[in-house]
Parts: C-alpha cells; sequence; structure tokens
C-alpha cells in the first residue's frame, strides 16, 4: 500500500513538470508586451524598461522559466504586480469560493443522478429508461453557460427566488451562502451529473445480467437488497471513476459560470489575470489547478480498495 503511494506521488511530477513547460511557454509567446499593459499606454520608456527587469522579463526565455521553476520548488509561486500580493495569496483567497461552487454542484450531482441511474438500469426498454437517457444527452449537449442565463432568467428575474449573481461566504449564514451558488452549482453540475448518470446505468446493467445476480434472486433475495447491496457496490468503482474525474473538472472548469454569476473564485481570478497578462497568476493559478485534479485522481484510486475489497493495491 505504501509503496502504491509512493508511485503514484511520484509520478505526479512528470506531470507537473510538462504542464509547467506547456503553461509558460504558451503565456510568454503570446504576442504583445505584458509591462505596456500594465502600466498603460502613457507609461514612458524608462518605467517599461524598469518594471521589465524588475519582473525578469529581460532575461532569456528558458532562465525566466528555471528562475520560476526554482521558486515554485520553494513554495513560491511568484507575485502579482497588479493585486499586490504573493500568487499563493491570491489562489488561496479565491480557492473558496470554488471548493464550495464544485462540492454543491457534484453533491448535486451524485444524489439526483445515481439513483436516476439505477432506476433507468432496473427499468431497461421502458419509458422511464427512454426518458432519463434523453434528458442524461440534453445535460451533455446543453452548455452550461447556456443553462446559468436560463436559470437566471427564470428563477432570478421572473420569480425572484434566488439572486441574480454575487457570492456570500459561508461566515454569513449557511442559507445566504448557499442561495448564491444554487443556480451556478445546478448549471455547472448539470452535465457532470448526465455523464454520471449514463455511467451508472451502463455499470448497473453489466452486473445486473452476471450469474452471481441471477443466483440471488433465485434465492429470494428482494429486489432491492439485489440492486443496491449486490449490484450497486459491484459496479460502483467505474461509477467512482466518474465522479473523481467530474470534480475535478468542475474545479478546473468553473471559469464561465463563475464570470457569469460574478463568483470571486479561481475561474475568475485566472480570467482577469489573462485580460491584465498577469503571468505569475496565469502560471500559478494552472499549476495549482492541475496539481489538485492529480490529488483528486490520487484519492480516487486509493478508494478504489474500500469500495471494493477484492482490488489490491501494489507496486505494480
Amino acid at each position: 500500500m505504501k509503496g502504491y503511494v509512493l508511485k503514484r506521488v511520484l509520478s505526479l511530477f512528470p506531470v507537473l513538470f510538462l504542464v509547467s513547460i506547456i503553461v509558460f511557454m504558451i503565456i510568454h509567446l503570446t504576442p504583445g508586451d505584458p509591462v505596456s499593459v500594465m502600466l498603460g499606454e502613457e507609461a514612458s520608456q524608462e518605467d517599461i524598461d524598469r518594471l521589465r527587469e524588475q519582473l525578469g522579463l529581460n532575461l532569456p526565455i528558458y532562465l525566466q522559466y528555471l528562475n520560476w521553476a526554482m521558486g515554485i520548488f520553494q513554495g513560491d509561486f511568484g507575485y502579482s504586480f497588479f493585486m499586490d500580493k504573493p500568487v499563493i495569496q491570491a489562489i488561496f483567497e479565491h480557492l473558496g469560493p470554488t471548493l464550495s461552487l464544485a462540492i454543491l454542484a457534484e453533491l448535486m450531482a451524485v444524489i439526483i443522478a445515481i439513483p436516476v441511474g439505477i432506476l433507468a438500469a432496473t427499468r431497461r426498454g421502458t419509458k422511464t429508461d427512454q426518458t432519463v437517457m434523453g434528458l442524461s444527452l440534453l445535460g451533455i449537449s446543453l452548455p452550461s453557460f447556456l443553462l446559468g442565463l436560463f436559470l437566471t432568467l427564470v428563477f432570478a428575474v421572473q420569480l425572484r427566488w434566488l439572486p441574480v449573481a454575487g457570492y456570500q461566504p459561508l461566515s454569513e449564514g449557511l442559507w445566504t451562502h448557499l442561495k448564491y451558488l444554487i443556480l451556478p452549482s445546478i448549471a455547472l453540475g448539470a452535465m457532470q451529473g448526465a455523464l454520471i448518470a449514463r455511467m451508472t446505468r451502463a455499470s448497473m446493467l453489466e452486473i445486473l445480467n452476471a450469474n452471481f445476480i441471477k443466483a440471488a434472486r433465485s434465492k429470494g433475495v428482494k429486489e432491492w437488497g439485489v440492486t443496491y447491496k449486490h449490484a450497486l457496490r459491484n459496479a460502483f468503482i467505474p461509477i467512482l471513476t466518474v465522479i473523481g474525474q467530474s470534480f475535478g473538472t468542475l474545479i478546473a472548469g468553473a471559469a464561465v459560470t463563475e464570470t457569469i454569476f460574478n463568483i470571486p473564485g479561481i475561474g475568475q481570478l485566472i480570467v482577469n489575470s489573462v485580460v491584465r497578462r498577469d503571468y505569475s497568476v496565469i502560471q500559478g493559478t494552472v499549476l495549482f489547478v492541475t496539481l489538485a485534479y492529480l490529488l483528486i485522481n490520487l484519492l480516487i484510486d486509493l478508494l478504489y480498495g474500500v469500495v471494493d475489497p477484492r482490488v489490491k493495491l501494489s507496486r505494480k
């Protein structure tokens, strides 16, 4: 077990290394002078040269990368000129809203999608199954920003049940915190819920046709016991994989939803940093999100052995 965990942790470093190079090169090879954007059109050439030297942008690009990478290994993600604070501080200040949004969206998706997927599997070929599959196809096809705008129009503008946009921290109260997240969570989690529902149905159908399920039924085990105790447990590993991947996707892909609903999360931080050409924030945030995604997948791998004891975690 320890050997497997160590091997998986060490495997994260090559991925992070490749991501860091790709992100760094894409940002620095983009046309335009970030220093001119930072200082504005009225800045003198002397001010531009001074800031470029201060940020290290006058160095060869390979030295810029080495300096940034060495800082990362020391826990220094850089410094934001615009925000006047360390990049890691800016990331953690924006991490809370993104985590709240992603967790609520994932909870909504899982709570609805798994029972619905099981229902479709146990009623294969019926109108219920066709309805579930049709709605899941719609959920996969409908962009989150379009669904978000539709939800805002109906529930915020016309019915006035929920706020149009904005964010309130948990310190302002649980309901106050949640009511600002309900609509963006639905918009963000709909596609992931649809994917989980389809995977649940496919995985359950495969298990429900297995011989040990037929044997359980022949012994007189009640249908709910066959479905939830025997079938779901054996079908859960593919479902767990999709859940883990979807949660990582929610964290990494919340930029559009956060922008629409004006949520000051990681996604909005990246968007604003791109507009401002704030290199340090873009690089540090993308690398941080990549690390979070990899750690989530590592956690899912470790949970396989908990869900199904037959799965052995070894060094192989």
